[in-house]
């Protein structure tokens, strides 16, 4: 028999609320400015759900996560399909903690050392090191109101000019975003990703009011069957129709004009259907291990993807640090604070070599970290 809805869980704000679910690990401001980095349109499954505490998605689980001092703090909620599981509720099925360490070790790719990265960059570009001593060590503005940037318990005096580094991110879920990312802003993306995970993807938890959604698959995306579902070939192989058939794919992609995609619409679904038609989902994460050229190329290739998307997919899923994302701003900056002699007076594919060039050139290997700041 179904089971009933599962209760909404409490959202828990502080290590304070239920102390044996949370957890922490050893980090610096200097290494992680929660605040910062989760904000800056890396990723648009995080949400400040209150002062200090950023609660999203991440690896098909619901965390919420915070600073102190030099301790990031975090508690992962339990799936509602854990309900009942053992008679434990869902709230308190506690995922190995080993396990989540790791998760979150690698979401932030914490075993790089940002101050090392810092010093270097400032040392090699005099117009980097300014900007590094006046944002974000600077006490500025928050976006939502009037309180001082600065992480909690650090006075904004001694904020040291540090600690916005490169996510390391699921290939399909970055790719598919930042398809949705040409001609938006932060927070139309964040809406739109809303609804793409509320419309397609499994429903994790509710907390409080709130439901929160695994990013969809590329199947359902795609309009597709789950692989599971799909008719096996016999011998000899049979047409299956579910495999190829246009009318599912533009299900999938009415359904997303529905909740407000526009032109994106045919390239989020397109791209999934290709992904799943081509070298699948595997293939894409094993894109982290061949040249960043020729992974830049393959996502190219991809229906709605040119350069800037593939490399912001490059530089924040596939290990790509070297790849630096240009669109207009970047490239006046190139052009205004640099001396850069670019010809033309729009930006077009030769010279987005010629700027990542460049600053690959200035910034070495992590040239894409150093953008991101």
């Amino acid at each position: 028999a179904a089971h009933p809805p599962a209760a909404a869980m409490k959202l828990r704000d502080a290590p304070s609320a239920c102390p044996s679910l949370w957890r922490c690990l050893p980090c610096p401001p200097a290494e992680l400015r929660l605040d910062l980095v989760l904000s800056s349109g890396q990723t648009f499954r995080w949400w400040e759900s209150s002062p200090g505490a950023w609660t999203g998605v991440l690896g098909g689980r619901v965390w919420t996560l915070r600073q102190e001092r030099d301790r990031l703090w975090y508690t992962v909620y339990g799936d509602e399909d854990d309900d009942d599981r053992d008679g434990r509720p869902a709230e308190a099925a506690k995922p190995d903690g080993a396990e989540t360490d790791r998760v979150l070790r690698d979401y932030f790719q914490l075993d790089v050392g940002l101050p090392a990265l810092y010093r270097a960059w400032g040392a090699a570009d005099p117009l980097f090191r300014k900007v590094a001593d006046d944002f974000p060590g600077e006490a500025t503005p928050w976006p939502h109101g009037g309180r001082p940037r600065h992480p909690p318990g650090v006075p904004p005096h001694r904020v040291p000019p540090a600690g916005v580094r490169v996510l390391r991110q699921d290939p399909v879920e970055c790719l598919l975003s930042f398809i949705c990312t040409s001609n938006n802003h932060i927070s139309r993306i964040t809406a739109m990703i809303e609804r793409l995970c509320r419309a397609f993807g499994r429903r994790l938890c509710r907390l409080d009011a709130r439901p929160f959604h695994a990013f969809p698959s590329l199947s359902a995306l795609a309009g597709l069957p789950p692989p599971h579902h799909r008719r096996l070939p016999r011998c000899p192989p049979t047409h299956d129709p579910t495999l190829s058939s246009p009318s599912a794919g533009a299900d999938a992609e009415a359904r997303l004009r529905a909740l407000g995609f526009g032109y994106r619409a045919k390239f989020v679904s397109g791209s999934a259907r290709a992904i799943t038609e081509g070298l699948g989902a595997e293939g894409l994460h094993q894109l982290r291990t061949v040249p960043y050229a020729e992974a830049r190329r393959v996502l190219c290739a991809l229906p709605g993807v040119g350069a800037k998307v593939a490399d912001c997919v490059c530089l924040m899923a596939l290990d790509k640090a070297e790849a630096v994302p240009v669109d207009t701003h970047v490239w006046r900056i190139a052009r205004q604070r640099y001396g850069m002699a670019l010809g033309g007076r729009s930006l077009t594919a030769r010279a987005h070599q010629e700027i990542g060039d460049f600053f690959r050139g200035l910034w070495g290997p992590r040239a894409g970290w150093a953008q991101a700041v």
